[in-house]
């Protein structure tokens, strides 16, 4: 798997004062999705302490890849489902964020086993299931199922406005109302009351929005295009900067003119500053005391087995794909060397270790495939000051709190092209594919439709995100439409009975 786009191999060393910088952009370039999830998750779940469990599993998963393997992992958005539920059947808060750990630990497990399994009967079998005509179109979704995001972004700002609304409606109970003005018992429903709520309304303007993602887009563009050859290295770090710069004007014009529509970024962020990372073991340790028997907590268990467990199977799949593209940008065949026994020890390991600390399980982020992609470089070394950097910068909170300032529009800008070369390093992988053969045809198309439509299922809370669908429909029409050619394979003469002439025809 020769390549020649490479500025820096795996194991070559820039010098540390490129690596900070090229460290400090892969962390750009993964911060928003990695604090992400605990803010969609809620619950006093904190970012920085996810930022700095994203730094630990990413060490743990380059020791069990013995830094063979590129990638910084972040938080999973595929366990989104699963620690809402960790939470919803806990008998506390605590308890829930110790149900976090245990979740975790149960996937990681998952990870464990099927390693064990791939160590001892090998990768043919993979090669086999799925080969480059259905791996290739699966990456590519990766990347296409990821740009409704990216244009939704790129069409938002960051900066909201909250307001308390009067509302009316049936209660279980009065507790944790605000301003409760009005209220009557309804028997068993609980009480018909009158309170407020407090309503959140991004109130950036679209076309300002865009504006600030395309300079992001088109600095990116141009810095990679046409900069010398350290600038083509860090083209995000320019283009987050000058988007960052015009949001920046048009928020201090919004504030002097009293327009919230202006307003892009979202300094009140600096006002309610996370000064240090509220870890998940130390509220999940004090969870213990909240189960009042043995029972509870095994039915406990039971809820987040269900929960987790299925997750990390569909998310198997997505590792193979995610380390297939990894493998075709830098010109090695990671299933093989390391191997995927170790990267998938690596993962499960890191998603345990990165939950511990910050809650949420980890996986391998496009994002960062793509930085690697578009930059060049492919040092390990880059990798492992990223993590070290995401762990150190979660303890300095203005620094950290600026990172996340950065609004929605200007991250989009970014997006845009990353998840576009993950999308097309997919499509490469079958530019010798021929897809003149129907068989062939057949299996690309159903993958990308599939992947594309957004076709995703749940079943008992268990959600097979798109990539996932794509992937095992695409595995199935492959098995379909070459079940007469294996037949014809096994109804062949062997090669060594038969005449010289047929054979090399």
């Amino acid at each position: 798997m020769p390549n020649t786009n490479l500025v820096y191999n795996v194991e070559d060393k820039p010098r540390w004062g490129a690596t900070f910088i090229f460290a400090f952009q892969q962390l750009l370039a993964i911060l928003a999705a990695t604090i992400a999830v605990p803010a969609i998750i809620g619950h006093g779940m904190s970012p920085s302490a996810a930022l700095f469990g994203a730094g630990v599993g990413t060490l743990v998963y380059l020791l069990f890849t013995k830094f063979k393997s590129p990638v910084f992992l972040g938080s999973s958005f595929a366990f989104i489902g699963s620690m809402f539920a960790a939470f919803s059947g806990a008998v506390s808060a605590a308890a829930g964020y110790l149900g976090l750990i245990i979740g975790a630990l149960l996937a990681g497990l998952v990870y464990v086993v099927i390693a064990l399994v791939v160590k001892r009967v090998g990768t043919v079998w993979i090669n086999k299931l799925m080969p480059a005509v259905v791996i290739g179109p699966t990456v590519a979704i990766i990347g296409l199922s990821l740009a409704g995001n990216a244009i939704g972004d790129l069409l938002s700002g960051s900066y909201s406005v909250t307001t308390m609304q009067t509302v009316s409606g049936v209660v279980p109970n009065l507790e944790g109302l605000t301003n409760v003005k009005d209220f009557y018992p309804i028997g068993d429903a609980g009480f018909y009351a009158t309170y407020d709520v407090a309503v959140t309304n991004v109130t950036t303007n679209m076309w300002i929005a865009l504006l600030c993602g395309l300079v992001t887009l088109f600095t990116t563009i141009i810095v990679a295009t046409y900069g010398n050859k350290n600038l083509k290295m860090i083209p995000f770090i320019f283009g987050i900067i000058a988007g960052y710069g015009v949001a920046a004007i048009f928020t201090g014009i919004g504030y002097l003119a009293s327009n919230d529509a202006l307003k892009v970024i979202d300094f009140t962020k600096f006002q309610n500053m996370e000064w240090l990372p509220k870890f998940t073991f130390i509220e999940g340790f004090n969870g213990f005391r909240d189960f009042t028997s043995f029972g509870d907590f095994m039915g406990y268990f039971g809820t987040l087995a269900v929960a987790y467990v299925p997750v990390a199977f569909v998310v198997f799949a997505e590792h193979i794909a995610d380390h297939e593209n990894l493998g075709s940008i830098i010109g090695r065949d990671l299933l093989k060397e390391p191997g995927l026994h170790r990267t998938l020890l690596g993962d499960g390991v890191g998603s345990m270790a990165g939950a511990f600390f910050g809650g949420c399980p980890n996986t391998t982020y496009g994002e960062s495939v793509g930085t690697v992609a578009i930059s060049g470089n492919a040092s390990v070394r880059t990798i492992v000051v990223t993590a070290f950097l995401a762990m150190v910068l979660s303890f300095i909170a203005p620094f950290s709190t600026f990172l996340a300032t950065i609004p929605s529009c200007v991250m989009g800008g970014v997006c845009v092209a990353l998840y576009g070369f993950i999308a097309v390093s997919g499509l490469k992988m079958i530019q010798n594919t021929d897809l003149g053969d129907n068989r062939n045809l057949f299996v690309v198309s159903v993958i990308l439709i599939a992947g594309i439509g957004g076709l995703s299922l749940t079943i008992h809370k268990v959600t097979l995100t798109e990539v996932a669908c794509a992937l095992i429909l695409g595995i199935l029409v492959n098995l379909i439409v070459n079940i007469r050619r294996k037949k014809n394979n096994e109804n062949a003469p062997e090669a060594e009975d038969a005449p010289a002439n047929e054979v090399n025809q």
